[in-house]
């Protein structure tokens, strides 16, 4: 369909509509993408001229730039259900997705936390391998992937790679992991989360059996730890134009 790109009667106020073309260019995205932007209800839907020329303002393009900030901070799928919650008239929606972004952080935090936490426990000896609570006999796969935030058949696959170890039950023949495995399992699975290639991966779960030592996790591990500060400040960023919008196009109304 056309856009607008004459003051036409009617509508919005002249001044306040945006060629479709300079919206794009502002955002750095093609003119066909506003067009799918608009279609998804990520952008808010736009009006018509008695010609049937599509109207766009400033809001549009506001909406544009806090999408493409939001997809920089959260990536597009929750970008997407923010944006169309809010033009759906359900804030409270749309602040819920954002909120679980930043949860989304500080829980990879802990998860780095726990790991050094069961390094330097290994690394006091049997007495603080035992504060890892592995059941006597050791633990099963079902719990070792509760534990570590994976799905069992990922801990097979990481066997059948070489990465884990676990013994066997001589009774019923089920994997059995002990604390030491638990604390290499964790490191595998962060690492994973991480987007680490295996054979990275693989270094550093040999290092931790050959010396005992984590030193190529914890690099990894602080590697992480700096990509989840920038991912937080980008986080901060598309918050604070979030914010910004609510406030000037949104009608939603705002603590003082």
């Amino acid at each position: 369909m056309p856009e607008d790109r004459r003051p036409q009667p009617g509508g919005a106020a002249p001044e306040e509509r945006m060629r479709i073309g300079d919206i794009a260019r502002a955002a750095g995205v093609s003119v066909q993408q506003v067009r799918n932007y608009v279609d998804l209800g990520v952008l808010p839907p736009v009006g018509r001229t008695p010609s049937n020329y599509r109207i766009f303002t400033r809001r549009h393009a506001e909406a544009l730039l806090t999408a493409r900030e939001l997809i920089r901070g959260h990536g597009w799928q929750r970008a997407y259900g923010i944006m169309q919650a809010v033009h759906g008239g359900d804030a409270a929606a749309a602040l819920a997705l954002l909120d679980a972004g930043h949860a989304e952080l500080d829980a990879e935090r802990a998860d780095i936390a726990r790991v050094l936490g069961m390094f330097e426990d290994l690394a006091a000896g049997p007495e603080g391998a035992g504060r890892l609570r592995v059941p006597r006999g050791g633990a099963r796969i079902g719990d070792v992937a509760g534990a570590v935030g994976m799905r069992t058949s990922a801990l097979r696959v990481w066997e059948e790679k070489g990465l884990l170890r676990p013994g066997r039950d001589p009774a019923t023949g089920y994997r059995v992991f002990d604390a030491a495995e638990l604390r290499i399992a964790h490191a595998v699975a962060l690492l994973r989360r991480g987007g680490y290639p295996l054979p990275i991966v693989a270094a550093a779960v040999a290092e931790m059996r050959s010396t005992g030592g984590a030193e190529r996790a914890r690099a990894r591990l602080a590697e992480r730890e700096e990509e989840l500060q920038r991912r937080s400040l980008l986080r901060l960023r598309a918050s604070a134009a979030f914010h910004a919008y609510l406030r000037d196009h949104a009608g939603v109304p705002l603590p003082d």
